[in-house]
């Protein structure tokens, strides 16, 4: 963790923690990883420094305010902006294509899935204003995966704090199991997915049959 981020978040407690995330959620690069960010602050809050549930309820406002923004841009104008967007802007046709494959394939689910990890949340918002999918289909998936994401990742600091100092030593073998630990989850999470869907399949093909 980099000493500046360290001194911002211990002086400016839940303001630098609303700041950080938003900038992450809207496209702007951050100095450390919002999840290890997270997991900071619990230890904080372990600490007594910081109030978790406050903790909580501001990475959830920071995310869904962010994610509603660039939701919201390109739901209104998308098109326009992915056509005639400046250079500088990090968002491909490319890969606005093949994120909007993988949710029409996949649907809401896809959407939270999506949403839970970092480096496909901001597309996520991008490519379902694209889609014009209705907020009152996405506005509740973000609210519930804001909260999954970020509850976790601040509960997990908060357990871990007794043990903060033997995980700041070992931080590189602490990130590859928290790699690890989230590959897991989002392979269950797949295959859990790719049950239903064939499930479904199967129950339309009897249908037709039928």
């Amino acid at each position: 963790m980099p000493e500046e981020v360290v001194y911002y978040i211990t002086r400016y407690g839940y303001l630098a923690i609303f700041i950080i995330l938003f900038l992450q959620e809207v496209g702007v690069p951050n100095p450390v990883p919002v999840e290890l960010l997270l997991i900071f602050t619990g230890y904080l809050s372990f600490k007594g420094l910081l109030y978790l549930p406050f903790v909580i309820i501001t990475a959830i406002t920071a995310d869904f305010i962010g994610a509603n923004i660039l939701y919201f841009i390109f739901y209104v104008s998308g098109t326009f902006l992915i056509k005639n967007k400046p250079r500088w802007i990090p968002i491909s046709e490319k890969k606005i294509t093949r994120f909007t494959e993988k949710i029409n394939n996949g649907g809401w689910l896809s959407i939270f899935l999506f949403r839970l990890i970092s480096l496909t949340r901001g597309y996520t918002s991008v490519v379902t204003g694209l889609l014009r999918i209705k907020p009152r289909i996405y506005l509740p998936i973000v609210i519930i995966s804001a909260f999954t994401w970020t509850m976790v990742y601040a509960l997990l600091g908060f357990i871990l704090g007794p043990s903060w100092n033997n995980i700041v030593k070992n931080i590189d073998s602490f990130k590859f199991v928290m790699f690890g630990i989230l590959l897991i989850i989002l392979c269950i999470s797949i295959f859990i997915w790719l049950r239903k869907k064939q499930i479904i399949t199967k129950k339309n093909e009897d249908i037709n049959h039928g």
